[in-house]
């Protein structure tokens, strides 16, 4: 029999062939294996809860769902009982999935684990830096919003409904949500690499700026 995580790898794969290429499977990929990195480095965290969490974070993004946030989870429990994983796994994947996202931590989350702080970090990581932008400007592009709009201030403290609502043009995206992740990081690994990713956002902006303006 195939290995649970094999398994799920292939189950993810087929889920996601036709989904927007900022939450695809290259995406997963990506998640999946910094979350390895990030629990090989923390003490007494369930490796298998890890990857599954990760492999499943986004397998029916409730954004690409009319906002249902039951979908994701619910998919996946149902997949991981289909492979007879013991039901202590299941429950703690779930979990993880129904709580880690960041509109989900706007509002009042009542679940934490290691094994959470491990596959957060992971996500927020790919929401950062270079890939971030990209994956950024990706979606908004594939919700056809403008990138920039100067007469469009960004809105900061937004509660979880504004923040699921919110059709800002792309740029205010970088203050609402990708400048605010470097502080919210849970790992010590995470925060490094936060640190660096943060910075080049920053600098990514000033050149933008510059160059919306004509000076550069």
């Amino acid at each position: 029999m195939k290995g649970i995580v094999v398994q799920t790898i292939e189950f993810v794969k087929k889920e996601l062939e036709q989904a927007e290429s900022g939450h695809d499977w290259f995406h997963i990929e990506r998640v999946w294996k910094m979350a390895k990195r990030l629990a090989a480095e923390e003490d007494h965290v369930n490796a298998l809860v890890v990857e599954l969490a990760a492999l499943l974070h986004d397998i029916a993004d409730a954004k690409f769902h009319n906002g249902n946030e039951d979908i994701g989870p619910t998919k996946a429990r149902d997949f991981l009982s289909s492979i007879e994983v013991e039901d202590m796994v299941v429950n703690h994947v779930e979990n993880i999935i129904r709580n880690m996202s960041f509109k989900t931590q706007l509002g009042e989350v009542c679940f934490s684990s290691l094994e959470m702080d491990v596959v957060q970090d992971a996500d927020r990581l790919d929401a950062m830096g270079a890939i971030g932008i990209a994956r950024t400007f990706n979606y908004g592009g594939f919700k056809n919003r403008p990138i920039y709009d100067p007469a469009v201030s960004p809105k900061l403290n937004q509660s979880k409904e504004e923040y699921k609502n919110s059709t800002a043009p792309t740029i205010n995206h970088f203050y609402e949500k990708l400048l605010l992740l470097k502080d919210k990081m849970n790992t010590e690994t995470g925060r490094a690499l936060a640190k660096e990713r943060h910075q080049f956002m920053l600098q990514y902006l000033q050149q933008f700026y510059s160059e919306w303006e004509g000076v550069k």
